[in-house]
């Protein structure tokens, strides 16, 4: 109720302004502890969660609020992405609302304070109850971007319950590149060596914006290195009939308009792996009934975003009430069950 009368202030602002505020109501928002595991634990990549919906990455870009997006019922909350150096990002503005589409645009480019920054504050919240993932990124102009993941991963793998290792983001040139079958096994060699054998699951984030070739190929990767998870997906660059006058904007898209196009990567790539690993449904979920068909398809955990901006904080415990409804209503003892039974 208090979101839906402070929405039209926040939306009279700047995208990207009204972001900051939020961070700093966050932060002054009374400490509330994680949620509790119930109905809806489930355990992936032997990751035991509470439940399965997270905060996808790009909220919290320098993990200054990990602690308040769990207390807001989120079972984990992924911060970053995180480059070694900091980094301005593209010129603004770069952030759009697409009101009248329910998405959002946006051609951010990793902005991000670096690693050192953001280490300093997670190793304050090391060893609070909690789960939080860590998604690691390469600068822009970096000679070497591989080495760059390495990098990420030997510093922030001692603080990370998973690294989520982005090579999807549209918006840095020439990343997405790095899903190449070629690449992407020699980017993933690096990142397990520089892992080491007891550090954390390491999760792949990939597009939406891929070929039934790309899609197997990744699956066969995945499966010979032992990814712990897939996150599909990150931001289109595809653009379906929109209403906005933002839509020409270039950049990501995401929010509802994403829906039907990430539940069908999730679809494929279950296709593609043969269920042998986790998936974590991204894109346009803004409903328990939108996270429900995307764990039905094969996701075992699921993370929204852009929904926030329209539904405001109160969502995730909205959606964690309406899975457990879900879940019984269909029969299903637990999330893992429901996994992939469409």
């Amino acid at each position: 109720m208090l979101f839906e009368i402070a929405r039209p202030a926040l939306f009279s602002l700047d995208p990207e302004r009204a972001h900051g505020l939020t961070l700093k109501a966050l932060k002054l928002s009374p400490r509330r502890g994680p949620a509790h595991a119930g109905a809806l634990a489930t355990t992936v990549a032997g990751i035991e969660f509470p439940n399965p919906l997270g905060m996808a990455a790009g909220f919290d870009k320098d993990a200054e609020v990990p602690d308040e997006l769990l207390g807001l019922g989120f079972g984990f909350a992924e911060v970053g992405s995180i480059t070694p150096r900091p980094q301005a990002g593209n010129p603004k503005p770069r952030l759009f609302r697409l009101v009248e589409d329910r998405a959002v645009i946006n051609r951010m480019g990793f902005n991000n304070g670096g690693a050192e920054l953001a280490h300093a504050r997670l190793e304050r919240r090391a060893g609070r109850p909690g789960i939080v993932g860590i998604n690691i990124g390469a600068n822009k102009d970096s000679e070497d971007r591989i080495a760059d993941y390495a990098q990420m991963t030997r510093i922030m793998a001692p603080l990370a319950s998973y690294l989520a290792v982005n090579i999807s983001s549209p918006n840095t040139p020439g990343l997405r590149a790095l899903q190449d079958e070629g690449a992407l096994v020699g980017l993933l060699e690096a990142v397990f060596e520089a892992r080491g054998e007891q550090g954390p699951p390491v999760f792949l984030k990939v597009a939406p914006d891929l070929e039934p070739a790309d899609i197997d190929a990744i699956a066969r990767i995945a499966n010979d290195t032992g990814l712990g998870a897939l996150i599909v997906s990150n931001t289109t660059i595809s653009r379906p009939p929109l209403r906005s006058s933002h839509a020409g904007e270039a950049g990501g898209l995401s929010g509802a308009p994403l829906r039907d196009l990430a539940l069908q990567r999730v679809r494929d790539f279950r296709k593609a792996t043969g269920g042998a690993i986790p998936l974590v449904g991204v894109g346009g979920i803004a409903s328990a009934e939108d996270a429900w068909a995307r764990i039905k398809a094969g996701a075992g955990l699921v993370q929204l975003y852009s929904a926030m901006v329209y539904e405001g904080p109160g969502l995730p415990h909205r959606i964690t009430r309406g899975l457990e409804s879900l879940m019984k209503r269909e029969g299903f003892s637990s999330i893992a069950e429901a996994v992939g039974s469409e």
